[in-house]
Parts: C-alpha cells; structure tokens; sequence
C-alpha cells in the first residue's frame, strides 16, 4: 500500500518560508515523477511543482516560479518544497503525489497517489 505523509505546513507571515516534506511508503519513488498540487478553500486544485525521476522541475509559471522550489532525496524516498517569499494568495492545502511515469507532469490525471495535504496559511 503506497503511501504519503506531508508535513511542515503551518502559519506563516507575508514574505516568510516554509519547507514542505513529503514521505513515500510502500514504492520506491526514485524512477517515478513526483508533483506538488495546492487547493485554495472554495476552488479547484492547481498545479505548483513537479520533478522528473531525473530531478529536472517544472513549476506553475504565473504563481510560484522564482519563489518556490522542489526537490527530492531518493535515499529517503521523499520530496520537498521549498517556499520562499509567501503571499497571502499562497494560502491552501498541498498535497503531494506519485507520478505514473518518470516525466514531470502539471496535470493531476498523471499521478497515482495522493497524500492527505497539509494547510499553509499566510497571513497579511
């Protein structure tokens, strides 16, 4: 049974960081893209990040690039993201996932498994 564990979430002023972790049990990650999707009360999950199994990212451009970065440590079958520079607008839940091939991905359809999510809030 696969799965995820976020965590580092939490509340934070504008401007500040956080570091998202997210643990994988029961698959090993390392040949498997991973992403990272938010979800603002009351809309639709978005895309923030993804990393290939050869660790090049893609990030959504028009919200989080230049501010946010991910990367994973296959030893701990775990990835991160770091959140630099936080607005208001980041406040969500985000959720980690377990891409179905080794090709980063902006799309939900190409990820398998979900974790729980874990709340940022960011306050003015």
């Amino acid at each position: 049974q696969v799965q995820l564990l976020e965590s580092g979430g939490g509340l934070v002023q504008a401007g500040g960081s956080l570091r998202l972790s997210c643990g994988v049990s029961g698959r090993t990650v390392s040949s498997y893209s991973m992403g990272w999707f938010r979800q603002a009360s009351g809309k639709e999950r978005d895309f923030v990040a993804s990393i290939a199994s050869s660790g090049a990212t893609i990030y959504n451009a028009d919200s989080v690039k230049g501010r946010f970065t991910m990367s994973r440590d296959n030893a701990l079958n775990t990835v991160y993201l770091q959140m630099d520079s936080l607005r208001p607008e980041d406040t969500a839940t985000y959720y980690c996932a377990v891409g179905r091939t080794s090709t980063a991905s902006g799309s939900s359809k190409n990820y398998d498994y979900w974790g729980q999510g874990t709340q940022v809030t960011v306050s003015s």
